[in-house]
């Protein structure tokens, strides 16, 4: 009896608000029949029940109840489902192969169920008894509507190629789902760009963010205005419900795109990509893992400052449309088999899979500080009054024998608050010291400051921001001897500025903390 009544204790603490539920009658009694609870099932994960009960929704541990009622789950036939809603590039690039993989690796078999061209299944089979054990739903939508389905309840994961918006987060908490935005319900699975992309006959071989937008504002209307041909810039864009065309909205903060002269929208990338590639005067905005036979241009500022979209400038940021492909999960359960995918889509073996479907993985990389030749030609550029050469030399000093790893952390201006892919990086360096991948290494945090200010007072801005990242981390590492890892900070302000100040994208490119190894 004083079990049963920790468990129902227990299950007081996920009380909140009711809410919308299916009329499935149950009522769950403690094994001594001391205590009923009695309410509308919502779901039941193989190990604990869901009730909208008259104390709320009150999550209850399966093993100390007995069930009765038309809506109880046949315990002996229990097939776990877990439905994800989100992005095409998400549900039909990337999943299937990464839901095969770790049905292999768990011992099942996979059987794939199509409804329709936007709603599918992949079944999971118990090899020997050739039972269903698990069933992913996966409903293709787009970032707006896969956050809508987890408000409502109507999905378990939603898949986003944007960062949950303010109002989002704010409904999520009034439906007892959580705080989306917080670290623990979201995630980075992995990563992709956003690209301008034009026909290989198109003579443009590079082009600004700042160019982009007046583009797209309709300030730029002709290939001349560019330094190109006397012909008007054709637009071409992702359909306007896509979480691809949100980001690039995003990016293109300030520009009406509506002003703009007329753009062809696309409900595919692959449809995109082909019509910019047979047109020269086209001007497409797709992906980095869907850039078919269409030239990417580059980016670049008034500083002569190069971002191609790099691997590893993807991995740090240092190229400033990265498109985070996100994981948006509720605070509550999921059931096992969803809990382990999860932590399986962090493992090596994923990491390979999400790389042979076209994106970028999270594997963490080194880079010499004897490749960084780009950068720090730009720094010794650029050093004057405010940046004295003296400081690149002492940072060229302390760095030496140095790699770079492939992680970067970003913030707003004039604060410490990072970015969401950052957020999700903080986890990602956190679980790589946790499994020993440091052990016996040094790890160097190093802040870096935008030029706007005083420099003295940047270097420690940066140095401060380089304390806050690696506090975060810290905070992260659960059982892991820290004293396996030699972990220091350093600031060095506005050395080494990776793009103009003159722009709030570099701006923002400017301000981060990087980590090397040794």
């Amino acid at each position: 009896m004083q079990s049963w009544r920790a468990v129902f204790l227990a299950a007081l603490l996920y009380c909140s608000n009711p809410a919308t539920a299916f009329t499935q009658d149950v009522t769950l009694t403690s094994r001594d029949g001391s205590v009923e609870i009695s309410g509308a099932l919502i779901g039941y994960d193989g190990e604990f029940y869901r009730v909208d009960s008259i104390l709320g929704i009150l999550t209850v541990d399966g093993s100390g109840v007995v069930c009765s009622g038309p809506a109880c789950p046949d315990l002996t036939a229990y097939v776990a489902e877990i439905r994800i809603s989100g992005e095409a590039t998400m549900t039909q690039q990337l999943m299937p192969g990464l839901i095969e993989v770790f049905a292999e690796r768990q011992g099942y078999g996979v059987v794939r169920r199509v409804r329709s061209d936007d709603d599918f299944t992949y079944a999971l089979i118990e090899n020997a008894t050739k039972r269903e054990s698990a069933r992913f739903i996966l409903q293709t939508t787009t970032s707006s509507e896969a956050f809508a389905d987890l408000l409502a309840e109507e999905a378990d994961i939603a898949f986003s190629l944007r960062e949950v918006r303010q109002g989002e987060v704010v409904l999520g908490l009034d439906a007892g789902i959580g705080k989306l935005d917080s670290g623990g319900q979201s995630r980075v699975l992995a990563l992709d760009a956003i690209v301008p992309v034009v026909a290989t006959a198109n003579q443009m071989a590079r082009i600004s963010p700042e160019d982009l937008k007046k583009i797209f504002s309709g300030v730029i209307a002709n290939w001349q205005e560019l330094g190109g041909v006397d012909a008007p810039i054709l637009l071409h864009l992702p359909s306007e419900s896509s979480g691809l065309s949100a980001l690039f909205a995003d990016h293109m903060s300030g520009a009406n795109v509506s002003t703009a002269q007329e753009i062809q929208r696309h409900l595919t990338i692959a449809d995109l990509v082909d019509e910019v590639a047979n047109d020269p005067f086209a001007l497409g905005i797709a992906t980095l893992s869907e850039l078919g036979s269409a030239k990417p241009l580059p980016l670049t500022d008034a500083c002569g400052y190069l971002a191609t979209a790099t691997t590893e400038a993807l991995k740090t940021e240092d190229y400033p449309f990265t498109a985070p492909m996100f994981v948006y999960l509720p605070q509550r359960r999921l059931p096992a088999i969803a809990r382990d995918f999860l932590r399986f889509t962090q493992a090596p073996a994923a990491q390979i899979e999400i790389r042979r479907a076209g994106f970028v993985d999270q594997g963490l990389i080194e880079t010499p500080i004897g490749h960084q030749g780009n950068r720090l030609t730009n720094a010794i550029r650029t050093a004057g009054a405010e940046v004295m050469l003296e400081v690149l030399q002492d940072m060229l000093n302390a760095l030496d024998g140095f790699n770079r790893l492939s992680i970067s952390f970003r913030f707003d201006g004039g604060s410490t608050e990072l970015d969401a892919q950052s957020r999700s990086n903080v986890s990602l360096l956190a679980q790589a010291i946790e499994s020993g991948l440091f052990d016996s290494r040094n790890l160097v945090f190093v802040g870096f400051s935008d030029g706007d200010g005083d420099a003295e007072v940047n270097r420690k801005l940066s140095q401060r921001r380089a304390t806050v990242v690696l506090e975060d981390v810290i905070s992260q590492v659960m059982t892991a001897d820290l004293s396996q890892t030699k972990l220091s900070v350093l600031g060095y302000g506005e050395a080494t500025p990776m793009a103009c100040d003159d722009t709030e994208w570099g701006r923002r490119i400017n301000r981060r903390v990087e980590v090397w190894v040794r």
